[in-house]
C-alpha cells in the first residue's frame, strides 16, 4: 500500500475538502492506455459521501474537474424498487452527484435491483467493471458493524458482486429513509463484493460517527478475518483512511 492518512480532530467537512481534493487530483493526473482509456469511480451512497460529492460539485462548477472521461461504479442497490423510488440508490446518485456535474449518463453503472435474472446482472457487472480496466479508486464507508456496501460481517473476502439478503440490524437502520415503517423496508440487496472491493488499485475510506470507532480499530489492529469487511489497509493494497476522532 502506498500510505495511509489519518487526520485526527479534523471536523468533517475539512475532511470532506480533503476527500474531494484527492479525488479530483487523481482524476486529473490520469493517463490513458490502450484497454483503459478512462479514469474509473467506484462510489458509495449514504450520508457519509455526501458532503465529499458537494466538494466534487464545487471544483466541477470552478472549473478544475471534469467528468466528462470518468466511468462510475456504484456499490450496491435495493432488490425490489424501482429506480425512480426516492430511497433508490439510482435517485441518490443522480440527485447529489450525476445530475450536478457534466458526467454522461452512459458511463455511470449502478446495479439494476429490478432485472429479470439478478444473477445476470451481478455476472454482468463485474464483466462491465473488467471491460473497462478494473476500478482506479473505490471511494467508500462502513457501517458501524465494520461492513463495506452490503457485505453483512461473515461475508467471504473474496466475494464478488452477489444478491445479499440484509441482516436484521441492517434493516432496522435503514428503517429510518423508509418512514420508519418497517414493512416498506428491501429485505435483499445486489452488492460489489469484498474482493470487488480490494481488486481497486486504490481504496479511500471515509469513517465518521463514534459508533464505528469499534469498527474502524478492528479494521486497522485486528487480523484478516470475515467479520470484518475490509482489513485495513488490506494487502498489497494502495489505501488512504480519512477518520475522524
Amino acid at each position: 500500500f502506498r500510505r495511509v492518512l489519518f487526520r485526527s480532530d479534523a471536523p468533517s467537512p475539512l475532511s470532506a475538502l480533503d476527500i474531494g481534493d484527492y479525488v479530483a487530483r487523481r482524476i486529473k493526473t490520469f493517463r490513458p492506455k490502450p484497454g483503459h482509456e478512462s479514469f474509473v469511480l467506484g462510489l458509495p451512497t449514504g450520508s457519509s459521501p455526501l458532503p465529499v460529492y458537494k466538494r466534487l460539485v464545487e471544483l466541477h462548477k470552478k472549473g478544475e474537474v471534469s467528468f466528462k472521461d470518468v466511468v462510475t461504479f456504484n456499490m450496491d442497490e435495493y432488490v425490489g424498487i424501482p429506480r425512480d423510488h426516492p430511497e433508490s440508490y439510482h435517485t441518490f446518485m443522480f440527485s447529489n452527484f450525476f445530475s450536478l456535474v457534466d458526467i454522461n449518463p452512459k458511463n455511470t453503472h449502478i446495479l439494476d435491483g429490478e432485472a429479470e435474472d439478478l444473477y445476470k446482472e451481478c455476472e454482468d457487472y463485474e464483466a462491465a467493471i473488467k471491460a473497462v480496466g478494473g476500478i482506479d479508486l473505490f471511494l467508500g464507508g462502513i457501517g458501524a458493524d465494520g461492513h463495506i456496501a452490503f457485505n453483512e460481517p461473515g461475508s467471504s473476502l473474496s466475494s464478488r458482486t452477489r444478491i445479499k439478503t440484509l441482516a436484521y440490524e441492517t434493516i432496522l437502520d435503514n428503517c429510518r429513509f423508509f418512514n420508519n415503517d418497517l414493512a416498506l423496508v428491501p429485505r435483499m440487496a445486489l452488492t460489489v463484493g469484498v474482493q470487488t472491493v480490494m481488486d481497486a488499485r486504490e481504496v479511500v475510506l471515509v469513517v465518521t460517527g463514534q459508533n464505528k470507532a469499534l469498527a474502524l480499530s478492528q479494521m486497522i489492529e485486528g487480523g484478516v478475518n470475515h467479520m470484518v469487511g475490509l482489513v485495513f489497509p488490506p494487502m498489497e493494497l494502495e489505501s488512504v483512511g480519512v477518520c475522524m476522532r
